[in-house]
């Protein structure tokens, strides 16, 4: 099922953004084989790491000749490849683009870094919180006169790395559908967090940004547009960007039967404005919020714990989660009316895959015993 149906992806095993490009893929029907290292075999499989869900494992040794001839016995079969390693450390293992590609001319050699291939960087560790530091986004983010806030590590890994990385896949694998070749594809977690910053850049370069954290239209700057504690200790959310949706946040409010009251877009005034409604909506409880706001043009939802998330009556109309042996997890997105994807099989263990995935390339049972016995494979 889902529109990947058929495509065929090796994933060398890595951590973060490249399992969750993986997933993404695998989530829309693309079989992954994952090559795990074969000092992993005999782990268990990790039931929580949903990271890693829908795959087929085989413990490859990459640095026993075998072991590399076999991935690219792989390589001759599949329609793509995911890496997520430093640049240069696949060539070095013999298993990089330009031999995969005169293996296969027609495979997509996807690329998982933080900094790119190129560039004076590129050879640095980093995590998502540096990458994302380099390219602009962290330092918009926080509350005035404190320092930026990492919003954990969803722009750099997962959106500006894994998914644009996922979507690169994608693009490249429709491309070759009309050229009939393979590329390579460069995804940067610096590049990806400035892609997604570009709608800030936009309001910047029309003097509409500040640099100053706190102060903008969507940084918690404006008090129509943030977070606020209510009576029982939880917060809720306003997004009341739009003059008719300000009006009823007024209305339902009360604010708006101050005669006096500054217009909506006067800078200037909405710090003076966040303290009436700090005030306000501390006065009930977050579910006394609810029944005054959800579901109105407002623009308002409580802020749920990840738990509250999964029971929400909206999120389980949608099957936005689904929940498999009492463990919580994020369902296949986006959706589709016609190749809708499955809720992929769980996280397997290391290695527990090889022999099939060895039958499956066509491989006899003596030639599946040399390299068992060679620790080639695992």
């Amino acid at each position: 099922m889902g529109p990947l149906n058929g495509v065929r992806i090796i994933e060398l095993q890595g951590i973060g953004p490249g399992p969750f490009c993986g997933m993404m893929l695998a989530d829309m029907g693309a079989q992954i084989i994952r090559i795990d290292r074969s000092t992993n075999v005999g782990r268990e499989a990790s039931t929580t790491d949903f990271l890693a869900r829908g795959r087929q494992s085989i413990g490859i040794d990459l640095k026993n000749p075998d072991g590399v001839a076999t991935v690219l016995k792989l390589v001759e079969t599949a329609d793509a490849l995911i890496e997520g390693f430093r640049p240069g450390v696949t060539e070095r293992l013999g298993i990089g683009p330009d031999v995969c590609l005169e293996r296969n001319p027609r495979i997509i050699y996807g690329r998982m870094t933080g900094w790119g291939q190129t560039g004076s960087m590129a050879s640095a560790a980093g995590h998502d919180i540096n990458y994302i530091s380099l390219s602009g986004a962290l330092h918009a983010i926080g509350e005035k006169d404190r320092n930026p806030t990492p919003p954990l590590n969803l722009i750099g890994d997962f959106g500006g790395g894994g998914m644009l990385l996922a979507f690169g896949m994608a693009a490249a694998l429709f491309e070759r559908e009309q050229s009939g070749k393979g590329q390579v594809v460069d995804a940067a977690m610096t590049d990806g967090s400035a892609l997604l910053m570009n709608a800030v850049f936009g309001m910047m370069n029309t003097g509409q940004w500040k640099h100053e954290r706190g102060t903008n239209l969507l940084d918690g700057g404006a008090h129509f547009y943030g977070t606020y504690q209510t009576q029982d200790g939880k917060h809720i959310s306003i997004g009341s960007i739009e003059p008719q949706f300000y009006e009823l946040l007024l209305e339902k409010t009360g604010l708006g039967a101050d005669s006096d009251l500054p217009r909506q877009m006067s800078r200037d005034d909405w710090p003076m404005l966040k303290d009436k409604l700090t005030n306000i909506f501390l006065g009930k409880t977050r579910d006394e919020w609810d029944a005054i706001m959800l579901g109105t043009d407002i623009c308002y939802a409580p802020v749920l714990t990840l738990q509250e998330a999964a029971a929400q009556k909206h999120n389980q109309e949608r099957g936005t989660f689904a929940t498999v042996d009492g463990l919580i997890q994020a369902a296949p997105a986006p959706r589709f009316s016609r190749t809708e994807p499955e809720l992929s099989t769980p996280a397997t263990a290391p290695g527990s895959d090889s022999e099939q995935v060895l039958r499956d390339l066509g491989l006899g049972d003596d030639e599946i015993k040399t390299l068992l016995d060679s620790g080639a494979v695992a």
